[in-house]
Order: C-alpha cells, then structure tokens, then sequence
C-alpha cells in the first residue's frame, strides 16, 4: 500500500454568529454590509485565455475562514498577493473557487472592483468545475509588478464524487477517493487537485486527457513553493467542540472556546496559523474531535474505535526512527501526525507533517515502510519537490533494503521505471522530458528523485550522503547548486556532471548494453574480465559492474559516457562465470539489469 500526496492516491453564504448581543464572541469579519451585498454590475463578459491564468502567479494567502459545519459551509476572506509573470499586462485577473462556492466581493487598495463570473469544466477540485471571476483592474497589471486583491467569497463544501463518477468510477470507490467536505464530526480540505477552497489561478484540466489533472497539479506546486500561507479559522459548533487542527499540514492548538452552544447559539473555537512557507504543496485544513496518543515522533489523532490500532502506528514508528535519525539526523522538528479518516474506506493522503488515513490493525511489518516514508516527511523539508518527495520515498526503500535485502527494495523502486522511461524523451534536444528543478509530473520529482538519491549513494558513499542530508537547511537553499554543493564537500567528489544529466538537465535516460567480454588468466590463479559497454542514451551513468567466479565476486562502480562505449577491467580468483552490469539502481530506456555469461557456465 502506498500513500500518495493527492488525487494519485486513488484513481480507481452562510450565516455568521449573530453578533446582536454584546456578550457574544465577536466574529473575525462579517462580510461586507447589506447594501454592499447586492450583487455589483460585472464587467462585460470576455474570455478568458489559458496565458492569461498562467501569468498570474500567487506569492502570499492571508485567510480568514469562517466554518458553520452544521450548514457545511464556509465564509473567507482571503488577502491574496500575486504578480504578473507574463510579458504582457494584465488588464484583468482571472481567480477561481470550486463550484460550489460563489465570489462576494473583490477590491483593490478599498476599492470595490468589477468582475465578470462564469463556470469553468475542470477536475482540480471533486465537483469537476470551477467558479472564474475575472477581475477587471484600474489599470493594467505590468510584467512582473505585484498586487494584494482582498476577496469574499462563501458557500458549501459538501462531500462531492463528481468529477471520478462523470468518468465511470463507482460512487463508492469515488467517495472513499474525494472524501473532502466541511462536515460536524469531521472538516477535511486537502487544497488544489481535491477541493479549491481558497482563491486560485489554474489551466482547466480533465482526468479525461491523460495526466493532465496531475500535471496541473504540479504546476501549481511548483509555482507556489516560495508562497507563504497565514490561517485563521472560526469554527462554530453545536456540542462537543473540535480537538484537533491541522493547517497545512502543521498540527496547531485550539484556543479555548470563546463560547459553549446554547439553545440560541452555536459554540465557537478559534485557531491559526501565522504566514508560514508553502513548499511544494498545497494550502489544506482539517479540523476533527480525536484522541489523541504520542510517542516516538509520532502523534496519532484516532476515533474512540481506532484508538486501540494506534498502538501499531507507534510501535512501527520506534522500530523505524533509528533508519531515520542515522539518514536525517535528530533534528529538532514536529511529530508526523497520523490523522484517522472517518471510513475505512477512504485513501490515504499526505500534506506536510500530516498523514490522513484510515487506521488498520495491520501487522507491524506493513505499518513500517509506511511509517518511514512518514518519518522521513517530518523529519526532512524542503522547498524543492525533487528533494521533498524523493528524500521520503529514498528512506522508504531504504527500509525495505533493511527488513527484506537490496533485491526487494530495488524491485520497488524499480516499479516506477516503465513510466519513468514512457515519460523521458527519446531525443532530449529534441522534444519532451523535466528537469528535476522544475518538475511537475510525479514520475519526475518522486520516482526520478527517488532513482537519483539511490545513485548518488553509490557514487558518494552512505557516509557522504547521510552528512549531506543531515547538513541540508531549507532557508539557505536559494540557488539550484546548494545540494550539489553539499554532496561535493561531504564526499570530496566533483559531482557537476552528474547534476547536469541527472537534475539541472534532462537529459532521458542511459541505454546500457554489454558488447563483449573478454577474459585472460594470470598468475596467482587470478583472471583479468575486459567488458566493453555501450551506452547508447543522452545521459552518462555510474553503474555497478559485477565480475561472478565459482567462489568469488567483484563489484565495482563504472562510469559510462553518454553516447559512448567504454571498456572496463576486473581482476578475479579463479575463473569467471558471469559478468553483471546494473543491478537496477540507475533506471534505463529498456532492461535495468545486464548479464553475459561466459561459454561453458
């Protein structure tokens, strides 16, 4: 079973607290007054183009959320700073919300400002549609200047299948997929890719076109992962409180209610989050009455009746935390918190520090690769999608490698190659492929990644590489070179071309081959085994090449040029049965793995 960080995981207004009575807790805003209400002449109509959603890119949410569970609605106010990264003016700013939600009001600097509304087919969010406002401006928005619309909006959050059940998904299986809704015993908005519960600029996508739901995706991650995010949420309810908050993946305590429900009113609790950075992520929000049980790292948020299963969660998360803290540290950082989904049929996702999941009475050997990826989460952020997803999905092989041999956890990583290979380009000067940089497909920043680190472990060392990710700080990671520059210090290698083929550039993958062997006896019962590889793809690779006698073996790592042959000597007691090349740590255009035997073996 593995936990993906969105859809992937699974294919298959409103009123606010009256406010008449003075010993009432007053609300964080109330929208704008009666008159303001009615609705304001929209600007005349005029379609919108994808270039135009593409310019607007959003650097800083400042949210105000009022939640009425009872109602599953939602009222925001959102202060949004985005700039126009075009190059050409904007004369209007194309935002959109899910469907389901409507836009109240939009001003500049105070200033009310018109905006035309329409209905848009995408699959970003679970109904399949979205709500677009363009916004007219005052003046046009210049290439790269930057503004703060303040925006209304509200409506419902429902439980929504919409989207998988138009493409022929059971509404079963749709439901446990899109579980996302404002509900009394349970709020959970996962963001962009699941529900668009804050304001958004996004190229429409269908899950009818290939990937390009997923890719959108990851276009909007990576636009955002220099974004900030505040959060301030109301929450009203009608009897036991909520206990549990997660916002944006950070656990975040509850204030005390600032009020209890009564006949006339709802209780009502706060909690927020200050301006904190995105990353490759979305803005997401869970709000939840759970017990609540620590240890190890790990805070399990469960149901009464799931209680008794986080018990597992923690005791898989003490056999895996050494793994952790040898490869990352012991830094200091939050706890993973493990929060149980309301079905136990619902998926499983990822955001930040927050793993949502249905808790299981699984064995602890099912629990353990699971609980390290999750370790590996909290325990290590960055910015960069490549090296926050595959960082995680490194040390979830690794696991697999400790519990069940190298064999096992290269045939899991090894998973991920025939998409990778559809993916990579033929002719990489030609056509196609991402650079790990600048990767929004997931095959790139979490299977590629994962390949990546594998590789650089051969190449550098354990020692190296641990130290290296040990060293890594999120803040000082400003240019592409940082990472790269703390492998070289820790290994003592020079390692450019390796991060130009392998993450600076895309450069497909090697296509490997062994052309001859060759083998002579000498002395000392000894024999020299000539290989001669070729590699036939764009990308030059560093691969284990093994020499296997009757008694003996010999590894070693050989460079391979891009577009060349190479001819490599083993010596090795006694005489040679089988030459190896790649094991299937470096991913290839075809096969992973070489293997030449000598006549009469």
């Amino acid at each position: 079973m593995t936990y993906c960080r969105s859809l992937a995981a699974a294919f298959l207004g409103a009123s606010l607290v009256s406010a008449q009575q003075t010993e009432r807790p007053q609300v964080l805003f109330s929208g704008p007054p009666p008159a303001a209400q009615q609705k304001i002449p929209a600007a005349p109509s005029s379609a919108v183009t994808n270039a135009e959603r593409m310019a607007v890119v959003i650097s800083a949410w400042d949210l105000d959320v009022h939640l009425v569970p009872s109602r599953q609605s939602l009222e925001a106010q959102a202060r949004v700073t985005l700039h126009n990264a075009g190059a050409s003016p904007l004369g209007s700013i194309p935002l959109q919300l899910s469907s389901t939600l409507k836009f109240e009001q939009v001003e500049l600097n105070g200033r009310r400002l018109f905006y035309a509304e329409d209905t848009i087919d995408s699959d970003t969010d679970h109904t399949g549609h979205l709500h677009e406002a363009a916004i007219s401006l005052p003046e046009p928005l210049a290439p790269r200047a930057q503004i703060s619309l303040t925006v209304s909006y509200g409506g419902t959050i429902p439980l929504s299948a919409g989207r998988l059940v138009a493409i022929g998904a059971p509404e079963e299986a749709a439901r446990s997929s899109d579980w996302d809704r404002i509900s009394e015993d349970f709020t959970g908005l996962r963001g962009f890719g699941d529900v668009v519960w804050y304001p958004v600029s996004s190229v429409p996508a269908s899950l009818a076109r290939g990937a390009s739901v997923f890719n959108e995706m990851g276009r909007q991650k990576l636009l955002d992962q220099d974004a900030t995010v505040a959060l301030r949420i109301t929450d009203e309810f009608s009897s036991e409180p909520p206990n549990a908050a997660v916002l944006d993946g950070h656990f975040v305590t509850l204030d005390k209610p600032a009020s209890m429900p009564s006949a006339s009113f709802p209780g009502v609790i706060t909690c927020s989050l200050p301006a904190t950075p995105l990353g490759f992520d979305t803005p997401s929000l869970f709000l939840a009455t759970r017990e609540e049980t620590d240890g190890t790292g790990v805070r399990v948020l469960s149901t009464d009746a799931g209680a008794a299963s986080a018990l597992g969660y923690l005791a898989a998360a003490r056999v895996t935390q050494p793994l952790v803290n040898t490869w990352l540290g012991r830094r200091q950082h939050e706890p993973l918190t493990i929060l149980e989904l309301p079905e136990a049929n619902d998926a499983p996702a990822e955001t930040g520090d927050l793993l949502v999941t249905p808790l299981t009475a699984a064995p602890s050997s099912r629990l353990e690769p699971l609980l390290a990826h999750g370790l590996a989460h909290a325990a290590f952020w960055s910015p960069r999608g490549w090296l926050n997803e595959g960082v995680a999905a490194f040390i979830g092989t690794l696991w697999i490698e400790t519990t069940e041999g190298r064999t096992a956890a290269l045939e899991n990583l090894n998973a991920g190659r025939p998409a990778l290979a559809l993916a990579e380009p033929a002719t990489p000067s030609e056509s196609g492929g991402e650079d790990l940089l600048h990767a929004i497909s997931a095959v790139y920043y979490h299977s590629k990644a994962a390949y990546v680190l594998w590789m650089l472990r051969s190449i550098a060392g354990d020692n190296a590489l641990q130290k290296a990710l040990k060293a890594y700080d999120p803040s000082q990671d400003r240019q592409p070179d940082y990472f790269e520059h703390l492998v070289e210090q820790a290994s003592g290698e020079n390692l450019s071309w390796f991060f130009d083929d392998w993450v600076n550039r895309d450069r497909g993958l090697p296509d490997l081959s062994i052309t001859n062997v060759y083998s002579n006896p000498e002395g000392n019962h000894q024999t020299v085994v000539a290989i001669e590889i070729a590699n036939n793809g764009y990308a030059e690779a560093e691969v284990p090449v093994t020499v296997k006698g009757i008694n003996a073996a010999v590894t070693q790592q050989v460079r391979v040029p891009a577009r060349g042959h190479i001819t490599h000597r083993i010596s090795i007691e006694g005489k040679p049965q089988e030459v190896d090349v790649n094991d299937g740590s470096v991913p290839e255009v075809q096969d992973s793995i070489h293997r030449k035997l000598f006549s009469g073996s």
